[in-house]
């Protein structure tokens, strides 16, 4: 008889990758408008720490994920459409590759077993995540604005 197991969650959502994902989903708000958006706008929202959000910011410049613009009408803008970016790239670029840890000669049945589940828990999470874009994200969080809308006094 043989075991059935559910993919459990081992990647953890460090808060590198949320404000990067917080401050992506501005950008991706902020497509179509004439100017670049300011870091300051960003905070102003999220209120991610300024120094960090900078760090954020640049990295994402560097990996090819935003632009910027210098200037006084300066900020930055997404170098790629919402829909080809996927939280697999985001989570890649901020908390690196996953390492893979390798079986020494005194591996077990036992070990192997287990780290063969752990690779196909790797494998499923990375097959998961290069499904969901930044589009499908901005489309569920327009979902729930307006299902849930605010009343201001």
């Amino acid at each position: 008889m043989q075991a059935n197991f559910q993919m459990c969650t081992l990647l953890e959502l460090s808060a590198k990758v949320e404000y990067t994902l917080l401050a992506l989903l501005e950008l991706a708000s902020h497509l179509h408008h004439p100017y670049p958006l300011t870091a300051a706008a960003i905070n102003e929202k999220h209120q991610i720490p300024e120094r960090y959000l900078e760090q954020i910011l640049a990295t994402l410049r560097r990996g090819g994920l935003v632009h910027s613009h210098r200037g006084s009408k300066g900020g930055f803008v997404l170098a790629r459409e919402p829909h080809e970016i996927t939280l697999l790239d985001v989570v890649t670029l901020m908390d690196g590759e996953r390492k893979q840890r390798n079986l020494d000669a005194a591996s077990t049945v036992e070990r192997e077993m287990i780290y063969k589940i752990w690779q196909e828990n790797d494998l499923r999470s990375q097959q998961f995540l290069s499904t969901i874009t930044l589009k499908d994200l901005r489309q569920q969080r327009d979902a729930l604005l307006q299902a849930n809308p605010m009343y201001y006094i």
